[in-house]
This record gives C-alpha cells, sequence and structure tokens, in this order.
C-alpha cells in the first residue's frame, strides 16, 4: 500500500516547535509499504518553526492571534493533491493537530483542553472519501497485518 503520513511521525522536524514526533509503530510501516511524507503547515507556506496554532470555531489561528486559517487550507489542498498524484491508498495523520487531528482536535484556547473535530487536511482528506487514521487509532494498526 501507499500511505500518505504526516512527516513528523517519521521524525522529520517539520512540528510547529522544530522537533519531529517519531512514532515507531508508523516506522515500522516502512517494512511493508510505501510512506509518502508531508506536513500540510509547510506545504501551506509556513515556517518551521512556528507559533503553535489551533482551531478557533472554523477558524484556525496562532498563539500571536493571527488567523492562519488560508495556509491550513492551502497546506491542505496540497495534500491532497499528493495522495491522488502517488496513487495513495490512505492517510496517518498526527493526532489532535489542526492540520492532521482525526476525532479530537485542541479546542483553540492554548489550554492543552481537547474538542471534537478534525483538523483541516484531516477533514478534506476525509471529504473526498479518503481513509484516514492517527498513528494512535487502532484501524491504523490493521495495514501491519497485510
Amino acid at each position: 500500500m501507499r500511505l500518505l503520513v504526516s512527516a513528523c511521525l517519521l521524525g522529520l522536524r517539520c512540528r510547529y516547535d522544530g522537533g519531529g514526533k517519531p512514532c515507531p509503530a508508523v516506522l515500522e510501516l516502512i517494512k511493508q509499504h510505501t510512506l509518502i511524507p508531508v506536513c500540510p503547515e509547510q506545504l501551506g507556506g509556513l515556517p518551521t518553526p512556528r507559533p503553535p496554532a489551533e482551531i478557533q470555531e472554523s477558524q484556525v489561528v496562532n498563539r500571536l492571534g493571527q488567523n492562519v486559517t488560508e495556509a491550513y487550507q492551502k497546506g491542505a489542498q496540497e495534500a491532497l493533491a499528493l495522495y491522488r498524484l502517488l496513487g495513495c491508498d490512505a492517510a496517518i495523520l498526527k493526532a489532535r493537530s489542526p492540520s492532521c487531528g482525526c476525532g479530537q482536535v485542541y479546542d483553540g484556547s492554548f489550554s492543552g483542553t481537547l474538542a471534537p473535530g478534525y483538523g483541516v487536511t484531516a477533514s478534506l482528506l476525509r471529504a473526498q472519501g479518503v481513509p484516514v487514521f492517527t498513528e494512535e487509532d487502532a484501524l491504523a494498526q490493521r495495514f501491519t497485518e497485510k
């Protein structure tokens, strides 16, 4: 399978804080599948490092109060384009991220509080029928069984 994967989960230093977030379970998938790294925030033109951002209602706002929704939307469109261009079968995205979160994202208060919802990229991919999982999703483990 070809899997679109949040680049930070592969250890690439693209997170808002300039670090990566390598996930052993996702890295294990390299043995059986083709992993396509993607960082929607970088594809949308945001720098690394950058101020943390959270979803506030339908907007993405960083800790400085700047509306960065347009960059997140652009990055989501680019991630979708990569998914299609490279013939991916599913996506494994970073949990709770304002781009990649699936089912839960931070609530916009910058207090570490979670709320139901989806990140901008996860929402777009799902709307296009893409199977989307997080590194924490038990369903993502099915990729290791093939």
